[in-house]
């Protein structure tokens, strides 16, 4: 038997005015976009904010439905207006804040297991890592270079050769 570990790292910053004026900006984004999210049901809205390598931003916000599971997280409604909007344009940064009507958004939030596995696809496609930032309406905020971080155990279309 062989013992393995896997590490990541990634920055944690206190608050958002230790962030660069451009993730800050991002961060915001994010935030304003919790504002167009549809969630009645949990009322936890999530926003996403990404740039792009062309300069432009696009945003995300999760959908629910009644009919559970049919609902959408930011990230990928994101990922699907990039695509669509920009084809073939890598992401360079996504930020991914939300606002918790039911509770507090003091600390940073990891996108979901489907998610990931969306946003690890979207790098591999694109041969581009997205970075991460992450954080609530206040307080801490983690930076990751890389979905693949979040998600080491990748399936991808190589499994299936």
């Amino acid at each position: 038997m062989e013992h393995q570990k896997i590490n990541i790292e990634y920055d944690v910053y206190d608050s958002i005015d230790q962030l660069a004026k451009e993730d800050a900006d991002l961060l915001r984004t994010a935030y304003k976009a919790t504002d167009i999210s549809y969630a009645p049901y949990s009322q936890f809205h999530v926003g996403a904010a990404a740039i792009l390598a062309n300069g432009q931003t696009v945003v995300g916000s999760n959908q629910e439905n009644a009919s559970y599971p049919v609902g959408i997280c930011a990230e990928r409604v994101l990922l699907s207006t990039a695509s669509s909007v920009h084809p073939k344009v890598p992401i360079l940064t996504m930020a991914i804040s939300y606002r918790n009507a039911e509770g507090k958004s003091n600390k940073p939030i990891p996108p979901c297991g489907m998610c990931r596995q969306t946003l690890v696809e979207y790098e591999s496609l694109l041969k581009h890592p997205i970075r991460l930032i992450l954080g609530g309406m206040e307080g801490k905020i983690y930076v990751i270079n890389g979905a693949q971080s979040l998600l080491p155990f990748t399936f991808s279309g190589d499994d299936m050769k």
